[in-house]
């Protein structure tokens, strides 16, 4: 593709924060630390993780870089970055999260494979860029179009990426057609991140940003559009992020008999606590974030602090000195709501963390009751230790 590359080692990865805790060096898979990730509300953009499946592709030539759009539509094009500017500009504030946050904690149970994450593989951002609704307008699609007339129902993203998944071939994964011509999906085409220009980790120059959704169908370095019948066929949409029961192994899984996963269920985790922790007795604070997908607001987050038998709700809020309200325009629909409750502690516990959203999903108890082999979705009750150790004084 003119303009842009995808190199074949990993000589020219960029810069990263020394703060960030490296999961996998090659490809690049990092977080921050959990204290850091609730720092703010708009995560800073070199703490935000990083989550790779090859080298970073390299631009030689933004003049000449573009984005083709094709497949089932009448009017084929090739959009260069002063086409996709010169559409109105939105900034929407969205919390990507990779389908595979707190992996880590689910392979305790059983093992399970793929990159070993704790509770910090997401981040809440400002992306600016333009509607992919409008974008799509360009090559003769409507607004709230669900089928071309010749049978386009799908919008599959293509990147320069290349990685061992695919044989070597493109990252791609697709949204329903529905979806992407939704101008309330608030699906962009970014060029943003937190108002600055995209760095190379996060997408440069273009990537897809598709709120309310796992991560993995927001494709960064973005090369190719294509409307298709069908659902993309690529490894990352076939045969992975697929959520499979736990009686489902190695052995026995048909990968045809799940849907990819969209949506992201109902998520919160303490980010202001280790797993395990040593002090004094005294009070403690307890913060950390909740999401939910599909646009879905926090209806609530209960904190227990004897392991389950009791719970107190936490306060929650967005902007600080904002109240925040499920379901209210002020509110940040697409984002992640940040809590913190206070208690006093006086002998060894466990603290847990549950959230409620505005549809009354709540997470489930335990992590057994939705472990699968692959290790995403690990939605349960998040839980830390206190250990107190009393003054001899």
């Amino acid at each position: 593709m003119p303009g842009i590359r995808s190199p074949s080692d990993y000589s020219q990865e960029p810069q990263r924060h020394p703060a960030l805790k490296i999961n996998a060096k090659q490809p690049f898979n990092a977080e921050p630390r959990r204290q850091d990730l609730v720092s703010s509300y708009v995560t800073p953009t070199e703490l935000f993780y990083k989550r790779n499946h090859g080298p970073i592709p390299v631009v030689d030539d933004i003049q000449s870089y573009c984005v083709s759009v094709h497949g089932l539509i009448e009017k084929p094009k090739d959009l260069y970055m002063k086409d996709i500017m010169n559409l109105p500009k939105y900034n929407v504030t969205a919390t990507l999260q990779c389908a595979g946050n707190r992996r880590t904690a689910m392979s305790k149970t059983r093992s399970v494979r793929g990159v070993g994450w704790d509770v910090a593989a997401l981040g809440n951002a400002i992306w600016g860029g333009a509607k992919l609704a409008d974008v799509l307008e360009l090559v003769g699609i409507p607004k709230l179009t669900s089928s071309t007339p010749a049978g386009g129902k799908h919008v599959e993203f293509v990147s320069i990426d290349r990685c061992k998944e695919e044989k070597g071939g493109p990252y791609k994964a697709s949204i329903p057609l529905s979806q992407a011509t939704n101008p309330e999906a608030d699906v962009l085409l970014a060029y943003e991140m937190n108002g600055e220009t995209l760095n190379r980790d996060h997408g440069y120059p273009l990537r897809v940003v598709v709120p309310g959704v796992i991560g993995a169908r927001s494709v960064k370095w973005l090369d190719t559009i294509n409307i298709d019948s069908q659902v993309c066929q690529g490894f990352f949409q076939q045969k992975d992020y697929k959520m499979f029961p736990p009686t489902v192994n190695w052995d026995n899984i048909d990968w045809s008999t799940r849907r990819p996963q969209m949506d992201f269920p109902v998520q919160s985790a303490i980010c202001s606590l280790e797993d395990v922790n040593v002090g004094k007795n005294g009070k403690i604070a307890i913060k950390g974030y909740a999401v939910s997908g599909g646009g879905r607001g926090i209806e609530r987050v209960d904190i227990s602090i004897d392991g389950g038998k009791t719970w107190m709700e936490a306060s929650r809020y967005q902007k600080p000195g904002v109240k925040y309200i499920a379901d209210e325009e002020r509110s940040d629909k697409w984002a992640w709501v940040l809590f913190e409750a206070e208690a006093h502690i006086n002998s060894n516990t466990e603290i847990i963390a549950k959230a409620v959203d505005t549809a009354a999903n709540v997470q489930p108890e335990k992590v057994q009751d939705i472990w699968n082999l692959r290790g995403i979705l690990n939605t349960s009750w998040h839980r830390v230790h206190i250990q107190v150790r009393h003054s001899s004084m």
